[in-house]
C-alpha cells in the first residue's frame, strides 16, 4: 500500500508538471509516461541504481571477508541471501536495494570494506539487512527512479516554455515548476526515508548483536562525508545511503533525507546499554 501510495503521488506530480507545460494534452501524455515509469521502476529501478554507480557484484572468492559477513547476518536474520556489490568510491557509505527480499541486494563502497573493523562493518550491514527485511527497499529504489524521472522531465521543460497557451507562457512560473517539481519528489522522499533510518538502526543493532559498532560506524562514515561529497551521488538517490552522500557545505544537503547521525547514535547508545542490561540479569 506505502509503494501504490508513493507511486500514486509522483504520478500526479508528473501530471501537474505535463499541465502547466502543455495543458490537458499535457496531462494526459504524463499520465501515460507515470504509469509507464512505475512499471518499469518496479522491475528495473534496482538495476538502474546499481549501474549508476557502477557497482561490481563479488562472492565468496572475489570478496569473502565481506560476503561472509552479509551472510551470517542474512542468516540470523531469516532472510535469503542477498547480492552483494562494492562500488569503486573513495567515500565510505552503503545501501541496500531490490524489490523484495528474494531479489534484494546490498552495496558498499570500497573505502567503507577498507576503514571500518568486522564489527563495525557488521553494524552498517544488519542495518541495511533491516530495510531487506522490512521492505524498505523497493519504497526507497522506486522513490529514487521516480524522483530522478520527475526532475528530468522538469528541468527538459524549461526549454518548451510552460502553461497550454504560448502568448501567455510565464518564465517566472517556469522556473518555479522546475524548481518546486524536484522539490516536491524530495520532499516525498523525506517522508519516507527518515523514520525508516530509526528502525533499521534499531533492527540493525538487533540483527549485529552489537548496537555500539553501529554508532561507530556511523560516526566515522559521516566525518568522511562532512570532508567530500560521494562521487556521482545524486539528490534521487541520497536517501538510500546509509548517511547522507552530500556534504554539510553542499547545497543539495539543505533537505537532507537523513535524521541527525548524533541522535541517531545516541538512540544506538542506549540500545547497547538497555541490550547489556538484560544480559547482566
Amino acid at each position: 500500500m506505502q509503494t501504490a501510495l508513493l507511486m500514486g503521488l509522483m504520478t500526479a506530480l508528473l501530471m501537474l508538471i505535463g499541465d502547466f507545460f502543455g495543458g490537458i494534452q499535457g496531462m494526459t501524455v504524463m499520465l501515460f509516461v507515470g504509469v509507464a515509469i512505475n512499471f518499469y521502476t518496479y522491475w528495473n529501478s534496482d538495476k538502474m541504481v546499481l549501474a549508476h554507480y557502477h557497482a561490481q557484484q563479488v562472492d565468496r572468492h572475489t570478496a569473502p571477508t565481506l560476503y561472509g559477513i552479509v551472510e551470517r547476518l542474512a542468516q540470523r536474520a531469516g532472510l535469503p541471501m542477498p547480492k552483494v556489490y562494492i562500488i569503486d568510491s573513495p567515500v565510505p557509505n552503503a545501501f541496500a536495494t531490490g524489490r523484495d527480499p528474494e531479489h534484494a541486494a546490498v552495496a558498499v563502497n570500497s573505502a567503507l570494506a577498507e576503514m571500518l573493523t568486522e564489527e563495525e562493518l557488521a553494524g552498517v550491514l544488519g542495518h541495511e539487512l533491516s530495510h531487506v527485511k522490512h521492505r524498505d527497499i523497493l519504497i526507497s529504489t522506486v522513490a529514487a527512479s521516480m524522483a530522478g524521472a520527475i526532475s528530468t522531465i522538469a528541468q527538459w521543460g524549461m526549454f518548451f516554455g510552460g502553461g497550454s497557451d504560448e502568448d501567455n507562457r510565464n518564465p517566472i512560473a517556469t522556473i518555479l515548476v522546475m524548481l518546486l517539481a524536484p522539490l516536491a519528489a524530495m520532499l516525498i522522499q523525506m517522508g519516507v526515508s527518515r523514520s525508516r533510518e530509526y528502525m533499521a538502526d534499531k533492527s540493525g543493532g538487533e540483527i549485529s548483536g552489537n548496537p555500539d559498532a553501529l554508532a561507530d560506524a556511523l560516526l566515522k562514515i559521516e566525518a568522511y562525508a562532512q570532508r567530500r561529497t560521494m562521487p556521482n551521488a545524486t539528490e534521487a538517490t541520497a536517501h538510500m545511503f546509509i548517511i547522507n552522500p552530500f556534504t554539510g557545505r553542499d547545497m543539495k544537503n539543505l533537505f537532507s533525507t537523513h535524521p541527525s547521525t548524533e541522535e541517531r547514535v545516541q538512540l544506538l547508545r542506549q540500545q547497547a546499554a538497555e541490550m547489556r542490561s538484560k544480559r547482566g540479569k
